[in-house]
């Protein structure tokens, strides 16, 4: 996550505050927004990037544990959501495709920092951008090497609109017309009549 150097601390201090207050456990309860990772694969993933994480210098601003909500027993993939902060995007926790719960906040001073951290990876599959100036929206958008921009909201899928990467992220599209590539193949077949 990239914040505006002069909002990043009352950014970083929200999400700490939403994210202790949010409900974790089974997400079949009502309320809950947080549940576990989907095995113990991806829990010990998650657990090495966290581990990466401190290694390489960035701080620890909430979670990086396993829980275990009531009920449970002692069972279950659960990882609280974790925060990073003073991180660099040369950092692996900043580079590499986590897919958990682990978030990265990287201070920014102008749009065009900014945008070359975003593009400063091997990966693209989605970004977002939250801004008041819709030029500047655009702008940032259509600059970032993503497959999908949302602006001023965020994880909003139609299945007539095609989902997938730019570069390492992911291999072709999901969802819309574009889908059906996945699901051909061309041949080109040359023959000489002479």
């Amino acid at each position: 996550m990239l914040v505006e150097r002069s909002i990043h601390d009352a950014v970083v201090d929200g999400l700490v505050n939403y994210v202790s207050q949010m409900k974790m456990g089974n997400p079949l309860e009502k309320d809950v927004l947080f549940g576990p990772l989907a095995d113990t694969e991806q829990l010990k993933k998650v657990m090495q990037y966290v581990e990466y994480g401190r290694q390489d210098g960035a701080t620890l601003r909430y979670g990086g544990d396993r829980f275990y909500p009531d009920g449970t027993d002692g069972k279950g993939y659960y990882f609280q959501p974790t925060i990073f902060t003073n991180a660099t995007n040369e950092m692996r926790i900043a580079q590499e495709e986590i897919f958990g719960p682990v978030l990265t906040v990287i201070p920014f001073d102008t749009e065009a920092e900014a945008i070359r951290i975003a593009n400063g990876t091997n990966y693209g599959l989605a970004s977002g951008v939250h801004t008041r100036d819709i030029k500047k929206a655009m702008r940032v958008a259509n600059a970032m090497q993503t497959g999908t921009c949302w602006i001023n909201c965020y994880n909003i899928y139609d299945v007539s609109v095609p989902f997938g990467g730019y570069k390492a992220s992911g291999f072709g599209r999901e969802n819309g017309k574009e889908v059906m590539e996945n699901y051909t193949q061309t041949k080109s077949i040359w023959i000489d009549l002479s």
